[in-house]
């Protein structure tokens, strides 16, 4: 599958990078900030690394894992009462979890062509 096509990974760069730039429009306070700084530039780096190595099954994961991240870190980092901030968690984290989600099934599939089945 060449590059360019790997939509979800690009579904998730936007993503963060929207997380990692709405304190600037959204009412927050520090920690909420840093959170969504710090998690939207993971995710980014997440959605760079899925696109420009495609064969690595990993970073499907990490990118649901970041979606994880997102949904867990209003309560976690104490910004569920800050509405708008917690909102745009939720929501980056489930467009996240659901890119990496619809990127794993190519993998497996890619490994199945290529490798033969897999032993379990």
């Amino acid at each position: 599958m060449p590059k360019l096509t790997r939509w979800q990974a690009l579904v998730a760069l936007l993503a963060g990078a929207y997380a990692a730039l709405s304190p600037l429009w959204t009412d927050t306070d520090d920690m909420a900030t840093w959170t969504m700084v710090v998690l939207g530039v993971a995710t980014m780096a997440v959605s760079l690394w899925s696109v420009a190595m495609p064969d690595d099954k990993i970073s499907e994961y990490a990118l649901v894992l970041m979606g994880v991240l997102f949904i867990v870190a209003p309560w976690v980092m104490g910004f569920a009462n800050i509405d708008d901030m917690a909102l745009t968690a939720w929501i980056v984290g489930a467009i996240t979890l659901v890119a990496g989600v619809l990127e794993v099934p190519q993998i497996e599939h890619r490994l199945h062509l290529h490798h033969g089945p897999i032993a379990h």
